[in-house]
């Protein structure tokens, strides 16, 4: 008789990218993201995410180096795969990085990588960072029409952009769920470890949360904004346990 296992731990990355924006909005010092990341550590944040913008508008190259020396949990650097990037990365070494299409007139990132069209310049980017002792991950769709390209990249993990379910609502919100349910079962089989994350708060982490292959949630936006209300520790603690919640939920 087969004996079921539960599910691998679920790990909470906290991008902390907008407690940056609020300091650019005014040309302060303050507040510092390197602060709220040392905040959520003592939180438990399992990882520090930082996104670092082709146009700056928010973490700063500074802020990078400054993490990188205070943080005592990895710390996962979001960048496009472009040649300033990349080297400011070779320089730094992030335990992590996370590569992201970018377009500068975007409010926040709109869909994943198209591996697909931009395999070599995926590949390249992902050999480079390797090098340097950084473990990459890939932000793509849930589109495992991508995977065969995915896997040849070599990059060891996947992060699903999950903007479309944290929109869907009704019917399509239960369709995008199961697409995000088969491209996490399917990019398991594959060997690659999977991560999530886009639009994710206490409201709608759950289903997410459930899904087995998922070992790793980044947020930044939700647990941002419920600190304004709650502070960050408790928003923290708010997110964990609907994560925990959601996990139980897909025993």
């Amino acid at each position: 008789m087969s004996q079921s296992h539960p599910p691998p731990a679920l790990r909470l990355g906290v991008n902390v990218d907008h407690v940056a924006t609020l300091r650019q909005a005014r040309g302060t010092d303050y507040p510092d993201p390197v602060e709220a990341g040392l905040v959520a550590i003592a939180a438990g944040a399992d990882g520090i995410t930082v996104h670092l913008r082709e146009d700056r508008r928010h973490i700063q190259e500074q802020d990078v180096r400054r993490l990188m020396t205070a943080a005592t949990v990895p710390v996962n650097l979001e960048m496009a795969a472009v040649d300033d990037m990349l080297a400011l990365a070779e320089d730094v070494a992030p335990p992590r990085a996370c590569l992201v299409p970018e377009k500068r007139q975007e409010v926040t990132t709109e869909g994943g990588l198209d591996v697909v069209g931009q395999h070599a310049v995926v590949t390249e980017a992902c050999r480079r960072l390797a090098a340097v002792g950084t473990r990459v991950s890939l932000f793509v769709d849930a589109d495992v029409a991508q995977l065969d390209a995915i896997s040849a990249t070599g990059a060891p993990a996947v992060e699903i952009h999950t903007g479309a379910y944290a929109e869907a609502s009704g019917e399509q919100r239960s369709a995008e769920i199961s697409r995000l349910r088969g491209f996490a079962r399917a990019a398991a089989e594959r060997g690659l470890e999977v991560h999530a994350g886009h639009g994710l708060r206490v409201a709608n982490v759950g289903s997410v949360a459930a899904i087995p292959q998922i070992v790793e949630l980044n947020i930044g936006h939700a647990i941002i904004a419920d600190a304004v209300f709650h502070g960050l520790p408790a928003a923290i603690a708010r997110m964990r346990r609907a994560m925990l919640a959601g996990r139980q939920m897909g025993d």
